[in-house]
């Protein structure tokens, strides 16, 4: 028996689920986007930094790139913090409730963006004009793979409340408009 609620343990935590009942896993597709965004840069950052060495900007370019990196790491991290950490966001999952208050009124996807924008601040880290493409192909991938899937998911759960959320709150850049209404609800 003891054997037995452990399993069931066990695949509700390979599930990632925290409670009976909760229709969207913890995790969703975040992984596979961040180390996919990951394994771009890095290979954008062999590619032009080590192998070829072009597009290397030197002075001031170094100074404006490294200062501009470190201020999008930074915002980043914190983005990212105010997503997973501070929104409770485990508990709107585990409730079925969609989240739209604190950082969620003003980017649908703070955990993403805020790994893209540290990604793009890592990028600058090298001063390469050649790896300024590389947050743009970051922002494709993130955009294409939440379309196909978590915006897709919420969109059956939520139905019109989250295509009124969608309507005010931008996907990847966190953006606060003023004509925003404060409650997606109805």
């Amino acid at each position: 028996m003891r054997e037995a609620a452990e399993r069931s343990g066990e695949n509700n935590m390979m599930k990632n689920y925290i409670k009976e009942g909760q229709k969207l896993p913890l995790f969703g597709v975040g992984p596979y986007i961040v180390c996919a965004m990951a394994f771009v840069n890095i290979i954008g950052i062999i590619l032009f930094g080590y192998l070829l060495k072009t597009g290397i900007l030197s002075a001031p370019w170094t100074m404006v790139f490294r200062t501009a990196a470190v201020l999008l790491i930074i915002a980043g991290m914190v983005i990212w913090y105010m997503g997973a950490i501070r929104s409770d966001m485990n508990d709107s999952i585990a409730d079925n409730k969609l989240q739209t208050e604190g950082i969620y009124s003003w980017v649908r996807n703070p955990m993403y963006s805020g790994w893209w924008i540290v990604f793009s601040g890592v990028v600058l880290l090298w001063h390469n004009a050649w790896m300024l493409i590389l947050p743009f192909l970051d922002w494709l991938i993130m955009t294409v793979m939440l379309i196909n899937t978590e915006e897709k998911w919420l969109l059956n759960l939520y139905g019109e409340e989250y295509v009124r959320y969608k309507k005010q709150v931008n996907r990847c850049i966190p953006w606060h408009r003023s004509n925003r209404i404060s409650d997606f609800a109805g």
